[in-house]
């Protein structure tokens, strides 16, 4: 069989290599596309339904067929290797996924920043963070099993399970059964450019955003207040603090 010039098959193991992942790669994006684009002809609640389907089948499909190349088992649906890691180990992936997740919006943040300028760059990530924030919501849901009125301490039981909560120190103010605060007692970002001497980044204006569209995707009936947040004075012992209040439990 004649092989083309610059046919995949042709390249070396290097070349190959790099191939896979940049493959891998245009899946990621691919499959954000099309939960944008359902979104935006459906909605987001239609297009979180729809993503939970196809997330099912396609995860379920793609590691069958990478364990069968890769020659790895599942157990579960799961990698076996995965389930026979040492918690501290496993732990340590947890973080390390969390970690990546920050590093990679830092990045998009900078390539925006550095080509188009800081107001470019808070702009695109406001808006990101109102399509990120009720679909982590909705993950995070879906992982606990909690309905769709679970309420304040279904609101704090999400918050534990944000991808901040493995990178951030974080901790909870009771107010009462009507409201709590949380509190961001040790931002990552924040503390490396306390670290450098530099001021606070000033992030209210995504946080506002963030943190209003996450608890209103866990339960519609909390309102969300900031009690503070970067370029706002704070205390030594946080950086932000938002404020959770149930409006109106029969609703």
């Amino acid at each position: 069989m004649e092989v083309k010039k610059n046919d995949p098959s042709s390249l070396d193991k290097s070349a190959k290599a790099r191939l896979i992942v940049d493959m891998l790669t245009r899946i990621v994006v691919h499959y954000g596309l099309w939960f944008t684009e359902v979104r935006h002809q459906m909605g987001m609640e239609k297009a979180l339904e729809i993503l939970e389907k196809a997330t099912q089948k396609s995860v379920s499909i793609g590691m069958k067929k990478f364990s069968d190349v890769l020659d790895f088992q599942l157990e579960d649906g799961l990698p076996k290797a995965l389930l026979d890691m040492e918690d501290e180990k496993m732990q340590a992936l947890m973080d390390v996924v969390a970690k990546n997740w920050l590093v990679n919006d830092g990045v998009w943040f900078q390539a925006v920043e550095f080509d188009n300028g800081m107001n470019d760059a808070k702009r695109c990530n406001d808006s990101c963070w109102a399509q990120f924030s009720p679909y982590e919501a909705f993950a995070i849901k879906k992982f606990l099993k909690l309905d769709d009125q679970c309420g304040l301490e279904g609101l704090k039981k999400a918050l534990n399970f944000r991808m901040y909560s493995l990178i951030n120190e974080q901790s909870f103010v009771d107010e009462g059964p009507q409201s709590f605060v949380f509190q961001m007692n040790d931002c990552r970002v924040q503390s490396a450019r306390k670290r450098k001497k530099l001021d606070d980044y000033p992030c209210k204006s995504a946080g506002l955003v963030e943190y209003e569209y996450f608890a209103s995707a866990v339960d519609k009936r909390i309102k969300t207040e900031c009690i503070g947040c970067p370029p706002d004075d704070h205390p030594e012992e946080w950086f932000c603090a938002w404020r959770f209040t149930m409006i109106n439990e029969n609703i």
